[in-house]
């Protein structure tokens, strides 16, 4: 059975993105300066959101000294993954049709475009077979 994660807020998928792709395990300062490079958050709110991401079981807190290092839980492939069936469910009814007409609506698709779909669908139909 499919694990459910819960939708997490833009402040944390922003500390979980850093996590991901950094060296995990990383400390708070790690975090920090990376999410400073976007944002200018405090060092009081990266430990809220580190604390409520461990409470909802996308990172494990280990204590090295004084430090904490964190390490992510889930893997972004499995978030991603979630949350894009979630869309897919939610906005267009499961329909993939629907789902990639709303992406290229009143754009122009190019032939790159339309041959990489169409190798994509082609696979995944031989994976049926």
């Amino acid at each position: 059975m499919k694990k459910a994660y819960q939708r997490l807020p833009e402040s944390e998928l922003d500390i979980m993105l850093v996590l991901w792709n950094g060296t995990p395990p990383m400390t708070r300062p790690e975090i920090e300066k990376v999410i400073n490079t976007r944002k200018n958050l405090a060092p009081t709110t990266i430990l809220s959101l580190l604390t409520r991401l461990e409470a909802k079981n996308f990172v494990e807190v280990t204590k090295q000294g004084k430090m904490n290092l964190y390490t992510p839980l889930i893997s972004q492939t499995d978030y991603q993954a979630h949350e894009s069936q979630s869309v897919l469910e939610k906005l267009y009814g499961n329909s993939l049709k629907k789902f990639v007409t709303s992406l290229y609506q009143g754009k122009k698709i190019s032939s790159e475009e339309i041959h990489e779909l169409s190798d994509f669908l082609k696979e995944m139909e031989d994976r049926e077979e």
